[in-house]
């Protein structure tokens, strides 16, 4: 399907490219005609191993919990309830999927992220630790996701993000399957 423009609550916005899918959306760089956002288009695909309820207060709900704390991210612009539709600051730059893919990781980025993990443990919550959810610009590390989920041993940076952050057996393994 090759989506051109999407609206969003009455403001039209032109699609340049799918920049991902997730488990609870699509999101395209977009653009007005003069800056470029993130939208994100909520869908309801099935996922087999995370469940949701209603996807977009949880984005929202999600938003606040992580802005409240101080987590690093995009800010949330615009949000179309009816069409399930985001439309959040697009943060230029390179996910940390690709650093690590091209060996042009640093290893700032892995203190940076440790910071914020500072930040989520102290208030019981983790997030995506995915590198695909993780933008470098300028030297400064952004988390581009809203998802967040209450604290668990199990999926915490040092536990579960940090086997895909550089080129262990689990991230050459994603390369390899995707």
């Amino acid at each position: 399907m090759n989506i051109q423009t999407m609206l969003l609550n009455g403001t039209e916005y032109n699609i340049r490219k799918l920049l991902g899918k997730g488990k609870g959306g699509y999101s395209y760089l977009a653009d007005d005609g003069s800056r470029e956002y993130v939208l994100k288009q909520i869908h309801h695909e099935p996922c087999d191993y995370y469940q949701f309820g209603n996807k977009i207060e949880a984005e929202l709900h999600d938003y606040e919990r992580l802005k409240k704390i101080g987590i690093r991210m995009p800010k949330l612009i615009d949000v179309d309830r009816d069409k399930e539709r985001i439309l959040k600051e697009y943060i230029a730059g390179d996910t940390v999927y690709q650093l690590v893919l091209e060996d042009r990781m640093s290893p700032a980025y892995v203190e940076h992220v440790r910071q914020m993990c500072a930040l989520l443990y102290d208030a019981h919550l983790n997030i995506d630790y995915f590198p695909t959810n993780f933008v470098a610009q300028n030297g400064e590390l952004f988390y581009i996701d809203y998802e967040c989920n209450n604290y668990m041993d199990e999926w915490n940076f040092e536990n579960w993000g940090i086997k895909y952050w550089s080129k262990t057996p689990e991230f050459l393994q994603y390369v390899k399957e995707h």
